[in-house]
């Protein structure tokens, strides 16, 4: 009888509106995923997969590698760089080697000894001479090997100033550039070689596998998809009408069939434009043709599944 009563009731409510209270609002509609894709930064065969459909990963699990030779070497190359231009710094600040330098004053030294044998021949031709007792072409001679002796001395002098010296400023700084140059080109070698090597960045489940090991991937083309644990949302529509009375923040029931009691959503988002326009100007008529969507992030634990119906009512 009471079901006779309740069916009897709701056709009454049919013809006359607002017979038997009002009904609580109810708006249709459809779980979505909000995925997080994973792709790498540059391009390259796919080395391997680490992970498979259905997974569960952290944030921070190797997903996918992309070959790496090429990167490799070049990470290589960029670090030898690295030494090679501190070498030189530090050959620059410090002056010549110190072997290099050995050499030079054991040079000085022998030339010394020929200018002090130089001095003493050219004196005692001198003598000669003046007596008398020595041709002007010897005299001549002499004289000239003192002069050779004693320029060669000098020079030697300030070769050895200069290699015992560090570099000059301008040179220092070329080579300090220099180093800075080749370790900011080894630190973007390094960062490109990590980057064949792909990981989560959020946790949650590995929903698709879009490519297979072998296969070339673009730089930015999805590899992966994951689906974070607070990434469901339900999608509904409401109508020009209802809509004025959500707002966002608004906690919504959710139902479904087969779905446990209690689901709720918080409203997080809401269309501003509608999703049916009339092809005319709006009249009071056709504003009921209006439909806006809405969106609510789905509570955490909700075992829902994307694109699955579902029923939504403004909470009481």
């Amino acid at each position: 009888m009471s079901t006779f009563l309740a069916w009897l009731t709701g056709l009454v409510g049919l013809v006359i509106p607002g017979f038997g209270g009002t009904a609580v609002p109810s708006w249709n509609g459809y779980v979505e995923a909000s995925y997080t894709y994973v792709a790498a930064a540059s391009p390259g065969t796919i080395a391997s997969l680490k992970v498979t459909e259905g997974d569960e990963v952290a944030a921070g699990t190797v997903l996918f590698t992309l070959s790496d030779g090429q990167y490799r070497a070049a990470a290589a190359a960029a670090e030898a760089r690295v030494s090679a231009a501190e070498a030189a710094l530090d050959n620059l600040r410090t002056g010549g080697r110190e072997d290099e330098i050995d050499v030079i004053r054991a040079t000085l030294s022998k030339a010394q000894a020929d200018l002090s044998l130089a001095r003493e021949t050219s004196a005692r031709t001198g003598k000669l001479f003046a007596e008398g007792l020595a041709a002007q072409s010897k005299y001549d001679q002499d004289r000239a090997t003192l002069a050779s002796a004693e320029a060669n001395v000098r020079q030697l002098q300030a070769q050895l100033r200069v290699a015992e010296l560090p570099a000059r400023d301008a040179q220092v700084l070329q080579a300090e550039a220099n180093l800075t140059a080749a370790k900011a080109d080894a630190d973007r070698a390094r960062a490109d070689l990590d980057d064949r090597t792909v990981t989560a960045p959020v946790a949650g489940r590995v929903e698709r596998l879009f490519f297979a090991a072998g296969e070339m991937a673009g730089a930015g083309t999805p590899v992966v998809s994951l689906l974070p644990a607070d990434a469901l949302k339900v999608r509904f529509y409401v109508p020009e009408a209802e809509r004025p009375s959500l707002a966002l923040g608004d906690t919504v029931a959710v139902s479904c069939d087969g779905c446990p009691e209690g689901l709720t959503a918080r409203l997080s988002y809401f269309a501003s434009d509608p999703q049916f326009t009339p092809p005319v100007i709006y009249s009071r008529e056709e504003r009921q043709r209006l439909t806006f969507v809405v969106e609510g992030v789905l509570d955490k634990g909700s075992e829902l599944l994307p694109g699955q119906p579902v029923s939504i009512e403004r909470r009481q």
